[in-house]
């Protein structure tokens, strides 16, 4: 039996913003979260701008212990605090969490190897593995929640906050559970992350002086993505199970899909089609045609490889494919690896909850390769029913998900 899945908390800490209405008016606003970095010296490094989380105190969000988690998982309670909303939870059996991440705890294994080289073995802290393993963070959701239904990470890049909110959705769907806290978070801003994404050429290097204009998805002139970081946490819920307890009920998830380029480690497959048939799959499974799509939130990461290639997949996919608005909301957020599926589904939600589109900012130069209807510079207001959240990730992971309006 094949049950209806709506999304009925939503809870964010990003570059724009710690709670959901601040990070949609910057958002629409078209404001950039990219500036100097500040939570290390970075002056020795070539690239000196992330999209960092601003104005964090994990103590407004009932979080315990706090030394004793890494800064992913901080993210990630932080944004369940404000998903949940105080929710009273009547039975918690068929309940559970699943909660995407690239990266886990990559602050604290610096940390201690650190700790490790300058002070010995027998200083390093007895709690590094529960602190940095991937896994820790949908833990820790349960542990505090007693959430005792279906409960594991997921690690496919940039795509896990999106597998992790369609596994959820299948959880229900399919009776394996009630209610799913679900989502992605990260936090990669530490000195060898940056590094190591720099020398594989992968981050901007051209924009140092200009943070605000350095992430630029589909542009002629872009030349990287910027590193950003925090959590996109959503609640999704069986219809019955939500209207009974007279839940908010935000938007209806419908559809899903994921699958596998194949082809190389850290490069799109050149063709595109790994992408076009996740997003033909999700259409599928949401018994859609493409025409029935409103709005399509790219992965968009401001590399010349993805942009280009993402592109491709959605004109082989979408016959009106230069009539459907498609915005890339990593120009203002930065990319937020396993985060950004996260993030990226909330804000697909609140497009449509709130029939605004968030623009493409630092579009100026059209690439005759990148030439759809991307938004530029300036939300805009339009109905929006159904839209699509793209998700393509390092080992060619691609995961997309289709929501819609509850009615």
């Amino acid at each position: 039996m094949e049950r209806k899945v709506v999304v009925t908390g939503l809870g964010v800490i990003s570059p724009l913003g710690n709670d959901i209405n601040t990070f949609w008016e910057n958002l629409v606003n078209g404001v950039s979260g990219v500036d100097k970095i500040t939570k290390f010296d970075s002056s020795s490094f070539e690239v000196k701008i992330a999209a960092e989380v601003k104005d964090f105190n994990p103590e407004h969000y009932k979080i315990s212990k706090i030394k004793d988690l890494d800064l992913f998982s901080q993210y990630a309670l932080a944004a369940t605090e404000q998903a949940l909303n105080n929710l009273e939870i009547p039975s918690r059996k068929k309940m559970g969490v699943i909660i995407g991440t690239a990266i886990g705890g990559l602050k604290t294994t610096i940390e201690q190897q650190n700790i490790l080289d300058k002070k010995g073995p027998n200083r390093v802290n007895p709690k590094t593995i529960p602190k940095l393993m991937s896994n820790a963070a949908s833990a820790l959701i349960a542990i505090k929640y007693s959430l005792e239904g279906p409960n594991f990470s997921v690690s496919t890049a940039c795509a896990s906050g999106a597998n992790a909110i369609g596994e959820s959705y299948l959880k229900i769907k399919y009776e394996e559970a009630d209610l799913m806290i679900t989502g992605g978070t990260e936090a990669p801003i530490v000195p060898v992350g940056l590094a190591a994404f720099t020398n594989m050429m992968a981050v901007t290097k051209q924009y140092n002086h200009e943070p605000k204009k350095a992430s630029r998805p589909f542009d002629l002139k872009r030349s990287g993505f910027v590193l950003g970081e925090g959590a996109g946490i959503l609640v999704l819920e069986e219809e019955e199970h939500a209207l009974e307890r007279g839940a908010e009920i935000y938007a209806e998830i419908i559809g899903y899909s994921c699958n596998c380029d194949a082809y190389h480690l850290t490069a799109p497959d050149e063709n595109g089609e790994g992408a076009a048939d996740a997003m033909r799959g999700a259409l599928l499974n949401a018994n859609l045609n493409p025409e029935d799509i409103d709005y399509i939130n790219a992965h968009g990461t401001s590399t010349p490889l993805n942009d280009r290639i993402e592109t491709l997949a959605i004109k082989k996919v979408f016959p009106n494919a230069k009539k459907i608005p498609v915005s890339s909301t990593k120009s203002m957020t930065g990319h937020l690896m396993g985060a950004a599926g996260g993030l990226e589904a909330v804000i697909s939600i609140l497009t449509i909850k709130n029939n605004i589109i968030p623009p493409t900012i630092n579009y100026e130069f059209k690439d005759p390769e990148c030439d759809l209807d991307y938004v530029p510079n300036e939300s805009r207001k339009k109905d929006v029913n159904i839209a699509m959240s793209n998700s393509f990730g390092f080992g060619g992971h691609n995961a997309v998900l289709v929501f819609k309006r509850y009615k």
